[in-house]
């Protein structure tokens, strides 16, 4: 599985594409096809090389299926392959991949993702289920799955979203600022959704606790061994819910006592019908990140 390449790695490729740029920007039309040239001519040599290393690994049997196992891990290496066309894992499969991770959260919000298809590198999505009703749902859900594929599928071209939702009038005077994925949020606080790590322990299963990513304080909850993230925020007192009873997937507010069912996207069990504002929250090989807006 591709990964996201970070770190050292990460600013290699970062001056490679800004050198690319300066390539293109070159005004002298010779010299800039014959630069241009140039990175075609060492990508093409590059890939042959790459083609035959992955010959010989494959003749090398269960040793070889292990070192490529380790190199795929190599956020440079997948880059590479993938330039190359020579990434083993089908783009779809991948897709599919990043699909099943982000279901989780998904079922948070009573909602799922169904893939329509792939064509010429462009992902083509439906989002399904009682998504009605959640504020978020036409943005964190987009994020979540934006995330999961930008980090399992670099290589895709285009996006496509069927059955976002608008975000329906809220059912109260008390602003719930909604993370959003294009950058900004309505509330106008002009926050950047950025994936953080979350940094502490998640929480036993049945119970709550408190985390503060990226100065955004967060209700962490485990429901039947899902991890559910909101504000630490009632939207109804506005006083902080990580510190309420957790019992049998409602969250009790301490302070006003409204009742939230969490696994519905923390809807209101009361008359008021006002929401908990859900964090994207993503699990990947032991890590927990959360989208958080600055």
């Amino acid at each position: 599985m591709a990964t996201a390449v970070a770190g050292q790695d990460g600013e290699l490729l970062a001056r490679l594409r800004e050198l690319s740029d300066r390539v293109e920007a070159i005004e002298d039309p010779g010299a800039r096809d014959a630069a241009q040239e140039l990175v075609a001519t060492v990508l093409e040599m590059h890939g042959a090389g790459l083609a035959k290393i992955g010959e010989v690994l494959d003749e090398a049997g269960a040793a070889g299926e292990e070192a490529k196992r380790k190199l795929l891990d190599d956020g440079v290496v997948a880059s590479l392959l993938l330039i190359h066309d020579l990434y083993p894992v089908s783009l779809e499969e991948r897709v599919r991949e990043a699909l099943t991770e982000v279901r989780p959260y998904m079922d948070s919000h009573g909602g799922d993702v169904e893939l329509l298809g792939v064509e010429d590198g462009v992902v083509r999505l439906r989002l399904t289920g009682s998504c009605d009703g959640c504020p978020a749902s036409a943005s964190t859900l987009e994020l979540a799955i934006e995330e999961a594929l930008e980090r399992t599928a670099p290589d895709l071209v285009g996006l496509e979203v069927e059955g976002l939702v608008p975000e329906p009038p809220r059912p109260s005077g008390i602003p719930l600022p909604v993370v959003q994925g294009n950058g900004g949020s309505p509330n106008g606080n002009g926050g950047v959704s950025r994936w953080l790590p979350l940094g502490t322990a998640p929480p036993g299963e049945g119970t709550v606790t408190w985390a503060q990513v990226g100065g955004v304080e967060i209700a962490l909850a485990n429901v039947g061994g899902s991890l559910l993230a909101f504000r630490d925020r009632c939207a109804g007192c506005g006083g902080t819910v990580s510190t309420g009873e957790l019992k049998g997937g409602v969250l009790a507010c301490p302070s006003c006592e409204r009742r939230y069912y969490l696994p519905r996207a923390g809807r209101s069990m009361d008359a008021d019908r006002l929401l908990l504002e859900p964090v994207p929250l993503l699990e990947a090989g032991g890590d927990v990140t959360v989208a958080v807006g600055g």
